[in-house]
């Protein structure tokens, strides 16, 4: 026997309009510091064995209610669960290093904190996007900076964090030419977002900042591979 037909109207599915809706529930719209020390553990697919902390810098509620941890990864302000990358690394899980307890949830109080400052602080929509909340830098991070091609690259300072409207998160960077006190801090007329300046912006923990400061060779060989992949070789 065949299926009856249905006598209800066909409807169009808008894909793209579904697809946008799905990723607008996803947009961060509040960020809390993560000050007591917790990591995000990732391990590189070359070493399979081996596992690496990296210290979150924050925590991000998504439109939907999904807590993120967040780290600045590669040219963003990443949720850790993003980090799923055949080169870069794979995402295992958090972890408390004072009691080395590993944990694939977010911690309880960092979900409370944010939904409740969620719930203070409602912003209504805006057609253009909007800065609903600023976040201070606590971790060192530092930006390299590259322009049009063939321009010198720059490394620079972080010295905190905007989210804005639609969950874009922009890095604070200062123009030295206009520094009027230190310590500079989030608010200071002398800072700007970096990709309002920047075509590339790349983040590296303090650490490597140094290294790279210091023109470290292994440093730089391994900088030049990552933010010039698509170079010319040799025949």
């Amino acid at each position: 026997m065949g299926i009856p037909l249905s006598h209800r109207p066909a409807r169009v599915i808008d894909l793209d309009t579904m697809r946008q809706r799905q990723q607008a529930r996803k947009r961060l719209v509040r960020l809390a510091p993560e000050l007591d020390g917790l990591e995000m553990v990732y391990r590189l697919p070359s070493e399979s064995e081996a596992y690496y902390g990296m210290p979150l810098l924050a925590w991000g509620l998504r439109d939907d209610g999904e807590v993120v941890g967040l780290v600045p990864w590669m040219e963003s302000l990443t949720p850790c669960q993003m980090l799923d990358d055949p080169e870069h690394g794979h995402f295992i899980g958090y972890r408390d290093p004072e009691t080395e307890e590993l944990f694939e949830e977010p911690p309880e109080h960092k979900v409370l904190e944010l939904e409740q400052a969620a719930a203070y602080f409602e912003y209504e929509e805006t057609e253009e996007a909007t800065l609903i909340q600023q976040l201070p830098e606590t971790q060192g991070t530092h930006a390299l900076c590259m322009d049009e091609s063939g321009a010198p690259w720059q490394l620079k300072q972080v010295f905190g964090w905007r989210l804005y409207s639609d969950g874009a998160i922009e890095a604070l960077l200062a123009d030295e030419r206009l520094v009027e006190s230190t310590p500079i801090l989030p608010g200071d007329a002398c800072l700007y977002p970096g990709h309002s300046r920047h075509r590339v912006v790349y983040f590296f923990q303090r650490q490597i900042a140094n290294r790279i400061r210091r023109e470290d060779p292994a440093t730089l060989e391994a900088l030049a591979l990552m933010v010039m992949p698509d170079a010319e070789q040799p025949e």
